[in-house]
């Protein structure tokens, strides 16, 4: 069975636990990357939900729990791009990608990543053909 795409804030939360590693609900709250004010309570809880779902998991340290993810961020992450590209860019990369750069504040440091993951993969796809 397909479970349902985390919700914007799981997604957040996720992300901390895969930049930083297992981590306790306080050290999520301090880290989570909307800056958006919210009570400890309110990341323990949905660190709970998402322990029901099957997202993460965790183990005791004394008193306080330390969570973990059970999901592969390539898998998650990819699955909600590769739905998104489809859904609103009509299934076309390069659509997705010209509103990204666009839309977004891209320094030279980062179109030159770019520049060099387009060859990387230019190369790779060029010895699959």
């Amino acid at each position: 069975m397909k479970s349902a795409q985390p919700s914007n804030l799981e997604m957040q939360v996720l992300s901390v636990l895969w930049n930083r590693g297992p981590s306790t609900a306080r050290a999520v709250l301090g880290a989570l990357p909307d800056g958006k004010p919210r009570a400890y309570t309110t990341v323990l809880s949905v660190l709970q939900v998402m322990e029901k779902k099957g997202l993460v998991s965790h183990e005791a340290d004394g008193n306080r729990h330390v969570y973990a993810t059970k999901v592969k961020e390539r898998a998650v992450v990819g699955s909600m791009l590769k739905s998104m590209v489809k859904t609103i860019f009509g299934g076309r990369a390069t659509n997705a990608m010209q509103h990204l750069l666009e839309t977004t504040d891209v320094s030279e440091a980062e179109i030159a990543e770019l520049r060099a993951l387009l060859d990387n993969y230019k190369s790779k796809k060029g010895k699959k053909d």
